[in-house]
This record gives C-alpha cells, sequence and structure tokens, in this order.
C-alpha cells in the first residue's frame, strides 16, 4: 500500500485538488500549444516545464517518494519564481490599462520578494503560517487583475486559454504552501 506524507483528510484533499487541478489546467495549455501552434505559444511551453516540474515535485513529496522536505520547498519555489520572473516581470502581457499593468508589475516583483527572501534565509522553517499564506494571497492578486483584464479586452480564441493559464501558478502556490505550513505546523508543535 502507499504511504502518504499526510494523515489529515484535509491536507490530502489541499494536495489532491491542487494536483489535480493543476494537472488539468497544464493539460489544457499543452492543447493550447498544439493548437495555436510552437511558433505562437513556446511561451507557454516553457512556463508549463516549470508547472509540470512543481507538480511533479507536490506528488513525490506527497507519497515521500525520494524528495527531502528542503529539497521540495526550495526547487519548487525556485521553479514558481522562475514564472514570476518570466510570465510577468520580464516578459509581461500586454494589459489594457496602464494602472492595471503597474499593479500587477509591483505584485510580482513583491512575489518574487517573498520567495527569495524566503529561501534566501538559513533557517526556512521559521516563516510563519501568516508569511506563507501572504505568498499565496500575492500570486492569487496577480492573477485576479489578470482576470480581470481579459474581461476588460474583446474575447477571442485565445480568452478561454489564458484565463486557463492565469490560475495554474495560484493553484500550485497554494498546494506548495500547504505543504509548507505543514513542516511550519510540525515545528510549533
Amino acid at each position: 500500500m502507499i504511504k502518504t506524507r499526510f494523515s489529515k483528510k484535509a491536507k490530502i484533499f489541499d494536495i489532491l485538488i491542487t494536483a489535480c487541478g493543476g494537472t488539468l489546467s497544464v493539460g489544457v495549455m499543452l492543447y493550447a500549444v498544439f493548437h495555436f501552434g510552437l511558433e505562437e505559444a513556446w511561451p507557454e511551453l516553457l512556463l508549463n516545464l516549470f508547472y509540470i516540474a512543481c507538480l511533479v515535485m507536490i506528488w513525490m513529496y506527497f507519497f515521500n517518494y525520494r524528495i527531502t522536505t528542503q529539497q521540495f520547498n526550495y526547487w519548487c519555489s525556485i521553479s514558481v519564481g522562475i514564472t514570476v520572473l518570466l510570465r510577468d516581470i520580464l516578459f509581461p502581457p500586454p494589459l489594457a490599462n496602464f494602472p492595471l499593468h503597474l499593479a500587477c508589475l509591483t505584485l510580482s516583483v513583491l512575489l518574487l520578494c517573498m520567495l527569495t527572501y524566503f529561501y534566501a534565509r538559513k533557517n526556512w522553517r521559521s516563516y510563519t503560517k501568516y508569511n506563507l499564506w501572504s505568498i499565496c494571497i500575492v500570486d492569487m492578486l496577480i492573477a485576479a487583475l489578470y482576470n480581470y483584464d481579459i474581461y476588460l479586452e474583446p474575447i477571442n480564441e485565445y480568452t478561454n486559454y489564458l484565463l486557463t493559464e492565469i490560475w495554474i501558478r495560484p493553484a500550485i502556490t497554494y498546494g506548495l504552501v500547504s505543504c509548507f505550513v505543514t513542516e511550519v505546523g510540525a515545528r510549533n508543535k
């Protein structure tokens, strides 16, 4: 029988929802790359490689398979940080208005700083649950602003795929934070 790292049903549910939702979303985006062609959708393929890496690590961590907590936290944070840097800072999507673009860029830099600060510390377990959930909340705010921007622009054949892509990273971040909170909870006992 396969043994999981978590025993609480709520924690198992959090991780399963993240993994299943993330896997379905990445599958939809891989279909979009196939549908629109590599010339047009290659950035999505690159981002999906990092998302897939995170999802594989979540499954490995969940089933306690050849990955330590330190490796899981480090490599998942690096992967999420790279997607923030690529999608939101270096190559941000064109947005309908400048204040919305500025807000997304500011929140993205904040998220990248939060992830960097989290792992620049030698004792990452000293992070509180509030600090961890703030990472997820900032990522969800970024996604919500992108989502709002999509509704300001005319709907086209890319709209559904963009709406899917926007919420992949917050779903993965939710799963990562759920795992991090478990480690913080274990430290506090």
